[in-house]
Parts: C-alpha cells; sequence; structure tokens
C-alpha cells in the first residue's frame, strides 16, 4: 500500500521489518526489488547505515547491493548481521550460494568475511545452530575452487569448517593452506584441525612450526599449551606456558592459561585468586577470557549454591513432584529456621515434632552479641526483622539465580542491590518473595538464591566504610553467627567473596572464616550440624585460608553432610585434627 501511495520511506520501513523476521521468504525479496525499481538508485538511500540502525536495514542494504553489482560490499553486511545474530538465516538467499560468486569477488575479502563469521561464533558451534551458517560454508567451498592457490582464504575457510563439524574438510583445506603459502597464520589453522581431528601430536607439530614463524608471538605458546593439556600433559603445557611468561611475565593468555593449567594439575585455590586479582588488575586484556569460570563451573560456592538437604527439604520436594503431601512429619532433630518457616508456608498446620534438641541448643546464636534474624516459641521459628520494601523484593527476584561465573562475577552483578537499605536486605533473609512466574525452581532453592544474593548485596552497602569497622562487615558477622541456617552460609559466602575481590580483606576473612568453620565441627561432635558441609565447601573457597582448616574442611566435604547420632563429643574435632 505504501509503495502504491509513493511512500517509500514507509514501504522500506515495513521491508525491513519483514526481512527480519522471514530473512529468506520470496515474497519479502520481491517487494524489496519492486521497491529498488521504483526507489532512485536502486533504493540504497532508503536502507542508509545510521549510528543505530535496524538490522533488516543492514540486511535489506545487503541484498540492493548485491543486486547492484557490489556483492563484496553486500557480504559484509551480511556477515555483520549474522555477528550479531548468528541463529537467524540471513545468507540462506541464492545470490551468496551462486557457484560464480567467488568469480566477482577478490579473495581477500571472501576470507575476511568468513574470519568475521568464524570471530562471531562459538567453537565449535552447537550442531542445532549450524543450519544458518551453512551458506558461508558453501561460499567458502565454491571460493576454494575458483581460487585454489589462496593461502589466507583456504585458511579461513578451514577454520569456519571445523566450527561447523566438517573437520576432515578444514583439515584438507588448511594443508592445502600450508602448501600454497606457508606462513604462521596458515600452520595455526592446520594445528587447530590436527586438534579437532584428534591427531594431538600433528596439532603440536605445527603449532611448533608456527612459533617458529614467529618466535614473539607469545599467543602459540598458549596455544600450544593448551593443546597439550587437552591431552593430558599436563607438565609439558606448562612447561611451554612458563617459557612465554619468561618472555612476557604479564602476557594476558599466557598467565590467565598459566593459572587454568597449574589449577587443573594440584586444584590448589591459590591459582584462581592469583587469576582473579590479576584480571582486576588488567582489565584491558587483549581479548575476552574465559579461564577462570572454567575452572569455577560447577563447583560448590565457586559457581554455583548447594542444593539444602534434610528432611524438610525432602518432604516438600515429594509434595511437589509426586503429590505426596504429608499429615503430620516427625524429624529426629532440629533442621534450620528458613527450613521450618518453609514449611509452615508450603504446609500450613502440619503436626511437626522434633524427637530430640542436642545441645547446644541450635535454636540460640553461636554468639549472643549478634543481631537475631528468628525469634523462637518451641520449634516454630518467626522473623525478628520486618518485611523488606517493595523495590528491594522486586530488585532481588530480578537477580537472585542458583549460578554464577565466579565470585568476582557474583559481587559485580551484585551491584544493582547497593541502593537498597541493609534493613531491606536483612528483610530479604526471612521474607523472599514470591519468585518469578516463569522461574521453575523449587521453594527452598529460590530461599537459598534470595539470601545469598541479599548478603552479596550487602558488600555494596557503605563502601566508604573502612573494612574493619564497616557496617557490612558487621552486619555479615551477625549473620554468620546467628543460629545455624541457610542465611549463615549466604553470609559466609558474602564474606569469602569479599576476600575474592579485595586482598586488603583476606587475612581477616580467613580467620572469620576458620572460627565459624571450627565452631561448626566442635558443635557437630555433640548433635547434628546441618550445615557442617556447606560451612566446610565455603572455607575451601576462602582466599589464604590456613592450612591446617583447609586440611579438615576438605576432610568435611568428602564425607557426608549429616553427622552419625553415634558420634561421641569430641570424636569430629580428634578425627579432624582440631584440638
Amino acid at each position: 500500500m505504501a509503495l502504491d501511495e509513493g511512500d517509500y520511506r514507509h514501504a522500506a520501513d515495513h521491508v525491513a521489518g519483514a526481512i527480519t523476521h522471514a530473512p529468506t521468504m520470496p515474497e519479502v525479496h520481491e517487494m524489496l526489488t519492486r521497491l529498488a525499481t521504483r526507489a532512485s538508485g536502486g533504493g540504497l538511500e532508503l536502507f542508509p547505515l545510521d549510528e543505530h540502525v535496524f538490522i533488516g536495514a543492514v540486511v535489506a542494504r545487503a541484498h540492493l547491493l548485491a543486486a547492484a553489482g557490489r556483492a563484496g560490499e553486500g557480504l559484509e553486511l551480511l556477515a555483520a548481521a549474522t555477528g550479531h545474530a548468528p541463529t537467524v538465516d540471513w545468507a540462506g538467499v541464492p545470490w551468496v550460494g551462486a557457484a560464480d560468486l567467488p568469480d566477482r569477488l577478490e579473495p581477500d575479502q571472501i576470507a575476511i568475511v568468513l574470519m568475521q563469521i568464524c570471530a562471531s561464533v562459538p567453537d565449535p558451534v552447537p550442531p542445532a545452530d549450524r543450519p544458518p551458517l551453512l551458506p558461508y560454508l558453501r561460499l567458502a567451498e565454491h571460493a576454494t575452487a575458483t581460487h585454489a592457490g589462496h593461502g589466507l582464504l583456504l585458511g579461513a575457510s578451514s577454520a569456519l569448517a571445523r566450527r561447523l563439524g566438517e573437520v576432515h574438510t578444514a583439515l584438507d583445506w588448511a594443508l592445502q593452506g600450508v602448501r600454497a603459502e606457508p606462513s604462521k597464520l596458515a600452520e595455526v589453522w592446520l594445528g587447530y584441525a590436527y586438534r579437532s581431528a584428534g591427531r594431538t601430536g600433528d596439532a603440536i607439530a605445527a603449532l611448533r612450526r608456527a612459533s617458529a614463524h614467529d618466535p614473539d608471538d607469545l599467543s602459540i605458546y598458549a596455544d600450544i599449551a593448551g593443546t597439550l593439556a587437552d591431552a593430558g600433559r599436563l607438565d609439558d603445557a606448562i612447561g611451554w606456558i612458563d617459557q612465554a611468561l619468561a618472555r612476557n611475565p604479564t602476557f594476558d593468555c599466557a598467565v590467565h592459561t598459566a593459572h587454568r593449567l597449574r589449577y587443573q594439575r594440584d586444584g590448589e585455590l591459590r591459582h584462581l585468586v592469583a587469576l582473579a586479582d590479576f584480571q582486576r588488575d588488567h582489565p584491558d586484556d587483549s581479548h575476552e577470557h574465559h579461564d577462570l569460570a572454567e575452572c569455577c563451573h560447577d563447583r560448590t560456592w565457586l559457581a554455583r549454591l548447594p542444593a539444602a538437604g534434610g528432611t524438610v527439604v525432602a518432604t516438600i520436594e515429594q509434595a511437589l513432584t509426586r503429590g505426596l503431601v504429608p499429615t503430620r512429619l516427625s524429624l529426629r532433630h532440629p533442621e534450620p529456621p528458613s527450613a521450618m518457616r518453609l514449611l509452615r508456608t508450603e504446609f500450613p498446620g502440619l503436626p511437626v515434632t522434633v524427637e530430640r534438641t542436642g545441645s547446644p541448643d541450635p535454636r540460640q546464636p553461636r554468639r549472643t552479641s549478634v543481631r537475631q534474624l528468628w525469634n523462637y516459641a518451641g520449634w516454630q521459628a518467626d522473623p525478628a526483622v520486618d518485611r523488606p520494601s517493595t523495590l528491594a523484593s522486586e530488585r532481588i527476584r530480578q537477580l537472585a539465580q542458583p549460578v554464577w561465573h565466579h565470585p568476582p562475577a557474583a559481587y559485580d552483578t551484585a551491584v544493582s542491590l547497593a541502593t537498597l537499605d541493609v534493613e531491606d536486605l536483612l528483610g530479604l533473609l526471612v521474607h523472599p518473595p514470591p519468585p518469578p512466574k516463569e522461574a521453575e525452581v523449587d521453594p527452598a532453592g529460590w530461599l537459598r538464591c534470595v539470601q545469598a544474593w541479599a548478603c552479596l548485596g550487602m558488600l555494596h552497602h557503605r563502601t566508604d566504610e573502612p573494612w574493619p569497622d564497616s557496617t557490612r562487615r558487621r552486619m555479615l558477622i551477625d549473620v554468620a553467627w546467628g543460629v545455624e541456617d541457610w542465611a549463615a552460609e549466604a553470609a559466609v559466602f558474602a564474606l569469602v567473596t569479599a576476600a575474592w575481590v579485595d586482598p586488603a580483606v583476606r587475612q581477616d576473612v580467613a580467620r572469620v572464616v576458620a572460627e565459624r568453620f571450627a565452631d561448626a565441627v566442635d558443635v557437630a561432635g555433640h548433635r547434628s550440624m546441618p550445615i557442617l558441609w556447606s560451612l566446610a565447601h565455603l572455607a575451601l573457597a576462602t582466599p589464604d585460608l590456613d592450612a591446617r582448616t583447609a586440611a579438615a574442611a576438605r576432610r568435611v566435604a568428602g564425607r557426608s553432610a549429616r553427622i552419625p547420632r553415634q558420634r561421641r563429643p569430641g570424636l569430629i574435632r580428634r578425627l579432624l585434627g582440631l584440638r
């Protein structure tokens, strides 16, 4: 309609929107052609590349450029669209897959486009995400046939094929590239192709030849080290990375790789802490690194929240997943107040009995001077602090999640809670808001998420105050030394995170964590201690923890979370060497 009325700008907006939703639909391209035919200059002025250009306009302009005989420019724009949204089939159109397209393009230009695609997708690309990228692989096939002796094009084609799972094709192209134009880059591409094919020895040989082309390129040393490490040859890998560090102790790729490999070899936390320090002190690395996240991945408290245990959690889970709603519940020993409160919320009026209390009384905080979060009436735990504000509840609902990349990343994410009042953050520990409607989480898991992130939020409270006498330290220590609750775990996690991001507080935090863990071990020698296992993992995540406490924590972490009832008082401490 807009086209018939001569409103070409309006028509162009509609075409750009349509091509965004259906980039290969013939009717959309037919309308684009009609618009180009009527508008002056082939319609290019209707799709300008402004500062905040719409992706549909970029793609439409790419097709118009190709139709105007400027296919190279059009291909570059399609590659840019793919870089922005790699899972959309922007290039699945006839002109990109035409066998004669490379005849009209310079091989260098094609190679750059293919490298641009490689830089915007993971290595390898997940199988489900590969179809939209296959037009570029067909382009590579036609281009390597047309420009058979072009080393850069062959290498870039190999890199793309390797990412798309075409390992044998990638190896063939890489070998052709090395024969056509021997170079450092060609050998690197060949090394990667060999590595994907599982031929580690050939991969190392190719990368060594690449290093011989340019001994000062320390990134190749990191590549060799990574390849050796993947083959299980950690000592050889570290030897190569040490050579790189000897040349330049601050070269980011070498530093990241060195800490990751050393952690893989001995599992010492200090390597990860040193890597976090390096990342903080060198924010302008040559490119993004994921070594710290890779090492922390799926490790308790380093990158994920541990699940809660106990009879209460199991009872709630069975009710939700199997419909087994209890009519009464008998507990052998007390469970954390957060769990007991959750039980009342899920099953109002459920009769609950506790067989034995044990000593010391778990309803009493471990230090009498701390602020109370709970009030007890028998075994009924009620919040002792006010409800948080609506703003605080909404803010935590948007943020709380059970996983993070690593402790410094969790700290950075929690900065959005910096403007909340500390009373709101305390209130969140015992008055969690309901989870987002779209979130599928169990009640216990959600509550623990809220508590962990609320305590991380406390780290951002009044950061101008010196740590030793700060409000944030005092509040977290109060929660940590309160009754044995999930909130105490969250508070210790926040203290541990503070030590990761600020070397100046490490000695203090290590001392606090060691004292809190030793107290938990002492209690476990007398009765059940439900948060002992989690505190052990928190201790193992603490920078600069003393060796004796670390050894004790490793022994606890390797055991069941529940201490058998027949243990005699003091036996646990003797077993762990804490006399």
